[in-house]
């Protein structure tokens, strides 16, 4: 069985055959999925998935590039919907300076807001960090890293995978870990095997052979046998330790795990 650990499946991309996305990844063993919220409006879409399909999870809050939105009044209403029981985390939230879609102060508000909402309720953090290792590093010293947190779609370097390792956070690869130009082997194989996670990121960033084309969650298998032959791990041992890290990230049980 394989946990595909982040996900879109609110995103108009799955509108035409959502049904059939997640009864592909079934038929793949992938029956264990969290779909990623980018604000509030989103989260609740999020969770009415969650809420009609066994094995689906959602979280809630406001990625960085929907920072301009994070008003007391939006952040309010995802705190509400932390509360829901098939919410199992904050975020997506974070620092995007590549492509800026928000004031770096607005980004900076919000995720520091999100963080303490992950810290007040025990919930963990799903975290977006692109051209801002840095930042990034800066504040997982500070506050934000007393929450539990995951680095999603990792493809920093040291500086930022030393602080997270050691303020015990989780990292998850993509596809682009079976990209030609992926150029993050070493921090693929310095993190240690109950610190991994897999995701797909789907709708996007579809792994290799279905690089260019939609993403899903059934693709998540390519995901895997790349970063356990990266790590020179078998296939076998890697969905099962990163299937138990996610359970435990989630804080999903055994029971409340099963479909």
């Amino acid at each position: 069985m394989l946990f595909d650990s982040h996900c879109h499946l609110t995103a108009d991309a799955f509108d035409d055959d959502r049904d059939d996305v997640l009864a592909r990844a079934l038929a793949q063993g992938v029956d264990h999925v969290v779909t990623i919220a980018s604000h509030a409006d989103d989260a609740r879409e999020a969770i009415a998935l969650a809420e009609a399909f066994d094995g689906v999870w959602s979280t809630a809050g406001v990625h960085p590039h929907e920072a301009r939105r994070a008003s007391a009044d939006e952040l309010a209403r995802v705190r509400e919907l932390l509360d829901h029981p098939r919410v199992v985390a904050v975020g997506e939230c974070g620092l995007d300076f590549f492509y800026d879609h928000a004031p770096r102060a607005e980004q900076f508000a919000a995720f520091r807001a999100q963080a303490a909402f992950a810290v007040e309720t025990g919930l963990p953090l799903v975290v977006h960090c692109r051209d801002a290792d840095a930042e990034m590093a800066e504040e997982l010293r500070g506050e934000v890293g007393e929450a539990v947190g995951v680095l999603h779609c990792f493809s920093g370097g040291d500086a930022l995978l030393d602080v997270a390792l050691e303020r015990g956070w989780y990292i998850s690869f993509s596809g682009m870990v079976t990209f030609k130009k992926f150029d993050a082997q070493a921090q693929v194989r310095r993190v240690p095997s109950d610190r991994l996670l897999v995701e797909t990121d789907a709708p996007y960033l579809a792994p290799v052979p279905r690089r260019g084309r939609r993403n899903e969650p059934a693709l998540v298998v390519h995901t895997a046998r790349a970063l356990a032959e990266i790590r020179g791990e078998s296939f076998d041992d890697l969905a099962a330790a990163t299937l138990r890290n996610a359970r435990r990230f989630y804080g999903l049980d055994s029971e409340a795990a099963s479909p």
